[in-house]
Parts: structure tokens; C-alpha cells; sequence
């Protein structure tokens, strides 16, 4: 088989030859009106000029394939030298391609604007950190909210308030829906026809996948992120997940700006019920042992302030040895622990009365509960 032939073939959509008069085409004089196609092709010896000028003077698509695929029919050299420009042609509308959606995907870093739909209290902490950090300055930060109470906390640190959501969206290039569960579907769904491919779209909101926000989007460019409320602080334990057409530089984009409010990891979407079982209600977990802990110290004979002081201060030091020194938290328990002396018999009543065990099975239950607010 020959190359045009295999060429030819490679085009299964068009199982006849299309229909296409040669003798009412002019390509720039290369090929005549009336002679004989063949004769002069053979005679010409810049071929690929006349494919060139067929790509420029003719704009339709359909009407270039239809010439291309007469001239792959005709014979001999000219069917080889027809053969390299398709190729050439192909090379060029994939490099045409690639620049394209670079252009379109690429956030500007330098200047891009960031957008929160929903202005709560959870984006009122990554915004504040964000302007804190210097990560991006509030002038390039907006919202929208109806309550007058929390546009003014978001105008005190500079951010910009407009009327509507949609004004947010239309004016950012990062736009972070931090709204509640039961109405992110809605609020997506109504902001949809502005949501476009040249816009990164985040999401904070517990218990959402990432293939129902890219489905109701209409856009694949978009990153689950599960923050947590010591973002408030700068304390945060967040994870994200990047959806089908979010480019790694997206993933560096936003882990800077969640790094602004803690630290954040990188994970599969699959395990944001588990992620939210731990670190996403684990604070509450942890203010319940400090508060018992506080109380344990007043039964002991301390005065309720420095008891509940002494409380957060050993959680925030335990906490700061286990991520910093790299032990093993069971090993932290055991440098503190000596034969026969306080430690281990405070331990020993923790163990009869399951502290463990409640504390695993606390993480599975709100981990199986976020399964179920999500299917």
C-alpha cells in the first residue's frame, strides 16, 4: 500500500471521496482552472508552497481537508511530497495546541486576583494569613456577603467587597468557594456559565467530592482543599486533591497560599473522609482533653486560669516535640515516663478507661459520617 493510500485510510470518516471541483479552485496560480491537476503538479517544484498557501487562503477547515484529501489521491512524486507537508502540518497544529493551552491554563502569579464565595469564617482566617504572610496583598483579595457585619471584617484588613458573586468570580483568577456543604451544589451550579477554564476553582467545603464540583463546573480545573479552624491562627492541618485538569503549577499556587495559614499536604481524593475524621474534627478532640485536662488540675487544687493556661501550653508543647523532633510519639511517652513515678500511673488510668481506643474510634465515626453526608 502506498503512503498516500495508508494516509488516506487513516481517515475513516471519509469512506467516499468528497466531493470537490478542482476546475473551481485556484490555488494562487499554482494549479490552473482548466489544465489537467497532474501535469502541473509535476511540473511545479516548490510544492509545499502551494499546501502553505492553501493553509492561508483558505480559512475553512472542512474546505482544506477536502483539497488535501484530493491531492492525496493523485500519483507518484507528488503524492510523497503531499505526504511530508500533512505531516509538517500535523507538527504544527499540535505545537499551536500546546502554546494555546499554556496561555490559557497559566495563572499569572505576580498578579493574579483571588476570589472567596462565601465570606465566613473560614475565609476570613486563609485571608488574613494570606495578606499576613505577604503572600498576596488585600488589594488583590475579594468577596461578597450580604451581612454587614462581615463585610466590615473583611474591609478592616483591606480586602475588597463587591455586590455580587458573580462580580467575584468575574474578577478573579483563584476563586475559593468556602460555603457550606448543603449549598455549594447550588451556589457552583448558578455561578457555572463564568467559571471557565482560564480560572483555578477551589473548594473548602467538607465532605464534597471532586468529581461532583467538576461536574457541576463544567470545569476540570479545580482543587479540593480540607483546611481546618486553626487556619484561624495559622496553626492549619490541610490536605488537597487536584482535580482532572489542574496543572501541577495550580497545586504550587495553592499550597502557597494554604501554606500562608499552616501546613498543608497532598493527597488522593478517596481519603478526604478519613482526612476529615482526623484533622478536620480533630480539634474539637483536642479541645474536649484540654478542657478535661484543665478540669483535672482544679480537681487537683489549681485555680481554674492557670490550670486551663497550664492545659493548652503542655497540648501546644507535646504537639510542637512530635512534629518537630521526629520521634515517634510513643517514644516522646516513654522519655517522660519513669519506672514507678507519676507519668505511668497517670497513663495506666488512661489505658483502663480506653483512651485510645475512644480516641480511634472517634476518627472512624466522623470519617464514616462524612461518607455518608457525601454519597
Amino acid at each position: 500500500m502506498r503512503a498516500c493510500e495508508e494516509v488516506t485510510h487513516a481517515h475513516p470518516t471519509h469512506k467516499s471521496p468528497p466531493v470537490i471541483s478542482i476546475n473551481n479552485f485556484n490555488l494562487g496560480g499554482l494549479v490552473g482552472l482548466d489544465d489537467d491537476p497532474v501535469a502541473h503538479l509535476n511540473k511545479v517544484a516548490g510544492f509545499n508552497s502551494l499546501l502553505v498557501r492553501l493553509r492561508h487562503r483558505v480559512k475553512s477547515e472542512k474546505k482544506q481537508e477536502e483539497v488535501f484529501l484530493f491531492l492525496l489521491r493523485l500519483p507518484g512524486a507528488a503524492c510523497d511530497i503531499v505526504l511530508a507537508a500533512h505531516r509538517e502540518r500535523e507538527r504544527e497544529r499540535e505545537r499551536e495546541s500546546t502554546i494555546t493551552t499554556m496561555e490559557v491554563l497559566t495563572i499569572p502569579t505576580d498578579t493574579y486576583k483571588l476570589g472567596f464565595i462565601g465570606a465566613g469564617k473560614m475565609a476570613e482566617s486563609i485571608a488574613r494569613g494570606v495578606v499576613q504572610s505577604g503572600v498576596l496583598p488585600a488589594s488583590r483579595i475579594r468577596t461578597s456577603h450580604s451581612n454587614p457585619a462581615r463585610r466590615k471584617v473583611f474591609e478592616s484588613f483591606g480586602v475588597q467587597l463587591l455586590p455580587r458573586n458573580h462580580d467575584v468570580v468575574e474578577d478573579s483568577d483563584v476563586v475559593i468557594f468556602s460555603v457550606k456543604p448543603q449549598v455549594v451544589k447550588d451556589v457552583v451550579l448558578q455561578l457555572k456559565p463564568l467559571l471557565s477554564k482560564k480560572k483555578l476553582l477551589v473548594s473548602v467545603a467538607a465532605g464534597i467530592k471532586l468529581k461532583d464540583l467538576q461536574e457541576w463546573a463544567g470545569n476540570n480545573r479545580f482543587i479540593r482543599v480540607m483546611p481546618n479552624t486553626p487556619a484561624a491562627v495559622g496553626e492549619a492541618a490541610s490536605v488537597m486533591s487536584l482535580g482532572a485538569a489542574a496543572t501541577e503549577e495550580d497545586g504550587d499556587l495553592i499550597a502557597k497560599l494554604f501554606g500562608s495559614v499552616g501546613k498543608i499536604w497532598k493527597a488522593d481524593d478517596k481519603l478526604f473522609d478519613a482526612i476529615t475524621g482526623l484533622s478536620g474534627s480533630g480539634p474539637a478532640y483536642i479541645y474536649l482533653a484540654i478542657e478535661a485536662l484543665a478540669d483535672g488540675g482544679v480537681a487537683a487544687g489549681l485555680p481554674r486560669e492557670l490550670a486551663l493556661g497550664l492545659a493548652s501550653q503542655t497540648v501546644l508543647g507535646a504537639a510542637a516535640m512530635a512534629s518537630k523532633t521526629g520521634k515517634h510519639p510513643g517514644q516522646l511517652k516513654d522519655d517522660v515516663t519513669s519506672p514507678g513515678g507519676t507519668t505511668i500511673s497517670g497513663i495506666h488510668e488512661l489505658e483502663n478507661g480506653g483512651f485510645r481506643g475512644v480516641l480511634m474510634n472517634a476518627v472512624v465515626a466522623a470519617a464514616r459520617r462524612s461518607r455518608e453526608l457525601s454519597s
